[in-house]
């Protein structure tokens, strides 16, 4: 898959006050931008992590705290940035008892997280975290296992029907890669057609695995 077929993931950012009615304001934010970029699947524990980062400033800087919530792709991993301006206030991961109401936010985030950490500026500090995402690409799409079968068969279909063309070639373009799925589904349907089946009940029952699965994944484990 080219460039020009991948899913753009820009960073964004937004400015707030550290307040606890902003943390339900910032989940939302949080859960639409996921959904937007195909990471249905991270919006869960994404948005535990930016409250349990907010409620840390709030709890450990002060109410009112301006701060920021960044958020952009490191690799293949999602990272979640919370700004504020106090260099002193660090978080610290604390063994929370069961009865213990300090150190479960970064408790949580540790085990939610792949990592995280705090960094130091001269005028603020950064406590980030790091999500594992299924992506191949910072901006490819999620390495599900149907989406993985159908491109390896894309590819071969691809060299069988234009050899000299897709020589070499290991992802197909976003153009060829189309014309490609919709030669490959008509050839198909032929295929049906002559073993004697009806290739619109095919297509029928297709979509509705398709379907099916769609909303599975949606939904998650």
């Amino acid at each position: 898959m080219s460039q020009e077929a991948c899913l753009p993931r820009k960073p964004w950012d937004i400015a707030f006050t550290a307040e606890p009615a902003e943390v339900a304001g910032l989940r939302r934010i949080m859960r639409l931008h996921l959904g937007v970029w195909g990471l249905h699947e991270l919006v869960d524990d994404a948005q535990l992590c930016v409250s349990e980062l907010v409620s840390n400033v709030i709890t450990h800087v002060g109410p009112g705290t301006p701060a920021t919530l960044a958020v952009f792709m490191k690799g293949t991993h999602l990272r979640i940035e919370v700004h504020d301006p106090d260099t002193r206030a660090l978080p610290i991961l604390r063994d929370a008892g069961a009865d213990s109401e300090e150190g479960r936010g970064m408790a949580l985030v540790d085990a939610l997280a792949d990592r995280w950490g705090v960094l130091l500026h001269p005028d603020r500090k950064v406590t980030w975290c790091e999500l594992t995402t299924k992506l191949i690409a910072p901006s490819g799409h999620v390495e599900a296992p149907a989406v993985i079968r159908a491109e390896a068969l894309l590819r071969h279909y691809a060299a069988a029907a234009q050899p000299r063309r897709s020589a070499g070639v290991g992802r197909l373009n976003s153009i060829v890669a189309e014309e490609t799925v919709i030669a490959a589904i008509t050839d198909f349907l032929h295929w049906f057609r002559a073993h004697g089946r009806d290739a619109d009940d095919m297509l029928d029952r297709a979509q509705m695995r398709f379907e099916a699965e769609y909303v599975a994944s949606r939904q998650g484990p």
